[in-house]
């Protein structure tokens, strides 16, 4: 008996890794389940597929007419769902360095429903993160190895806040969808617009800020709330300024942005991403 030991041993410790590993890809899973589920909620019928015209703009102000224009939307069918991908950086506190991120999302338009995914490295071990946006309720999950939890955040804070999330992809990712009747906008100057954005009962704002060129340059907003466990939160005001305009698709979007803090003791960038592909109007 003693001869079958070390096998029993080592079939003890490739089910413990085995059952670590499949821990571990948990919200991996969870992912790709909210993106089925949500993908599987768009409609096959043909007004997916309408072209947005120069009258789906005559509500909206100059310098956001001006902004799709130069996007090259008009023409283009009206967006119901999008897909991106990025690279980039991301630091957890600001006296902390940046780690490479890369990150992907998945949004229904009509239904504001928002799945995103992150995965970094910190001190040499994996963290994934988990933002799930629907029904107007937000989580956040970030897990260590995929296996500690380092933040569970939710409430209603966390929901105003990933409000402005949608908002700031509804403007930056697929600016066609500003034509939503769900926004109001008030004129601030001649390179400034105040966005305010109602879904399901919780309203959020920002200024979003134009250059000469007719690009949109920054988005700010004071609706949104700082958290690194997901219990204590902080208001602050955040901003994602942009640059670098390329071609994604035939739409000219910002391919390099920021996310900023501006706390009481200076400005926290504490993300700088690059912009690496978006598809729209996707089914799976």
């Amino acid at each position: 008996m003693t001869k079958f030991i070390p096998w029993i041993i080592l079939l003890v410790l490739v089910i413990a890794i085995l059952a670590l590993y499949q821990r571990s890809q948990h919200l991996q899973r969870a992912y790709r389940k909210e993106v089925q589920e949500a993908l599987a909620l768009l409609s096959s019928e043909a007004d997916q597929f309408e072209l947005l015209t120069e009258a789906d703009l005559e509500h909206l102000p100059e310098q956001v007419q001006a902004y799709l224009r130069k996007a090259g939307v008009i023409g283009k069918p009206k967006v119901k769902s999008f897909r991106m991908v990025c690279t980039g950086e991301f630091k957890t506190a600001p006296d902390k360095g940046f780690v490479p991120s890369r990150a992907e999302q998945v949004n229904l338009v009509d239904d504001s429903r928002r799945v995103y995914f992150m995965g970094l490295e910190m001190s040499g071990l994996p963290v994934v993160g988990l933002h799930v946006y629907k029904n107007a309720t937000a989580t956040m999950q970030i897990r260590l190895a995929g296996l500690v939890t380092v933040a569970d955040a939710r409430g209603e804070l966390m929901n105003k806040a990933e409000t402005v999330t949608v908002l700031n992809d509804m403007c930056l990712i697929a600016p066609a969808t500003l034509i939503d009747p769900r926004i109001s906008w008030e004129p601030i100057d001649e390179n400034r617009v105040r966005a305010i954005f109602t879904n399901q009962g919780i309203t959020v704002s920002a200024e979003l800020v134009f250059n000469d060129q007719h690009e949109l340059v920054n988005f700010v907003s004071n609706d949104r709330y700082l958290t690194v466990s997901g219990q204590d939160y902080q208001s602050a005001p955040w901003s994602t300024p942009v640059s670098d305009y390329q071609d994604f698709g035939g739409i000219r979007l910002a391919s390099v942005g920021e996310a900023h803090w501006q706390l009481p003791e200076g400005d926290y960038c504490y993300g700088r991403i690059r912009l690496e592909s978006v598809a729209y109007n996707v089914t799976e």
